[in-house]
């Protein structure tokens, strides 16, 4: 109690570690948000859904998947509100969600690789390209096996399915009326996107400040002797991916390859399991809280395991090839 009393009287610490973070994940999802909702009202999902129809039909998806599939190439979370949108209005059942959101792996990776390839290559060089081409080949294996997955799961499609006819009302007055919509929509699920995500957020972060993640990961750091075929540095750089983000253990790798400690093999091997080790709780501790606000924390739980698990298993798929084909 003394220690939580602590937390919430020390305000500039409040703000730089809770209050600050929270407000710019509740301005990007609200951005998402509006922006999907506008994508809606305007009828622009449907050129959305045209430029990744082919893959969406052959995974037998609804137009629906293939516009945030597309959208996910700009904003993951406009992706991800798109969805719930039409989840809610009952257009998709929970398996086409869940292929729907698996789907996205790899346009919501490309996002990404541009800072994590800025973040690596000033440290690590060649062995740079070598990880972040590894892992982008891992989401090309999501997608991939999410679109075999649809045609396994779901029906194919009819001939000519496409969205519905755009509605009857004037040209003049679309755009306008159209705004007027998506704000309304935008109002009525901003309560709930704000009602579900701070109190996930706050609690992942009094788990946090609690020790939860870090005895978790120190249990995970001291059950690694599976890892015997990496070099006993190299522990300590997934030790390291454990404790902290990506930039130390970026350090520890540097300075290793630096000082003639590890080989370029050996480090882009223990950023591979440190990725796959890590991820799991670090999507539980900044993934939940996005998904909690736009689906019930069930459903978004169910989908951060999906996609969390498919990532782990393409990530050790990669490190699996690349350690027995160098």
């Amino acid at each position: 109690m003394p220690e939580i009393l602590a937390w919430l009287t020390d305000w500039p610490a409040l703000w730089h570690s809770l209050l600050w973070p929270l407000l710019r994940l509740l301005l990007g999802l609200a951005f998402g948000l509006l922006v999907a909702n506008v994508l809606e009202a305007l009828h622009w999902t449907r050129g959305l859904a045209r430029l990744a129809a082919p893959l969406a039909r052959a995974a037998h998806m609804p137009p629906v998947a293939g516009a945030a599939f597309a959208l996910a190439f700009v904003s993951p979370a406009s992706a991800n509100a798109l969805l719930s949108g039409r989840r809610d209005a009952g257009e998709l059942s929970s398996g086409e969600l869940m292929l729907a959101n698996l789907f996205n792996s790899l346009p919501a990776y490309l996002v990404h690789t541009p800072t994590i390839f800025l973040l690596t290559w000033p440290v690590l060089g060649f062995p740079a390209v070598v990880y972040v081409g590894l892992t982008l080949l891992a989401a090309v294996a999501r997608t991939a096996f999410t679109v075999l997955l649809g045609r396994l799961l779901l029906p194919a499609p009819e001939k000519g399915d496409t969205f519905p006819a755009p509605e009857t009302e004037p040209v003049r007055s679309r755009p306008a009326s159209a705004l007027e919509k998506a704000w309304r929509r935008f109002r009525r699920r901003l309560p709930r996107l704000v009602g579900f995500t701070v109190p996930v957020y706050i609690l992942m972060y009094a788990l946090q400040r609690l020790g939860a993640f870090a005895a978790l990961e120190a249990w995970l750091a001291g059950h690694m002797d599976w890892l015997a075929f990496l070099k006993p540095q190299a522990v300590g750089i997934i030790v390291l991916h454990f404790a902290a983000e990506l930039g130390a253990a970026l350090g520890a790798a540097g300075s290793l390859l630096e000082a003639g400690g590890l080989s370029a093999r050996d480090v882009v091997l223990a950023l591979l399991v440190g990725n796959i080790l890590s991820t799991p709780v670090r999507a539980i501790r900044h993934q939940f809280p996005a998904y909690a606000g736009f689906f019930r924390p069930a459903e978004a739980l169910r989908l951060i395991l999906a996609n969390q698990g498919l990532r782990a298993a393409s990530m050790a798929l990669m490190t699996w090839a690349y350690y027995f084909c160098t």
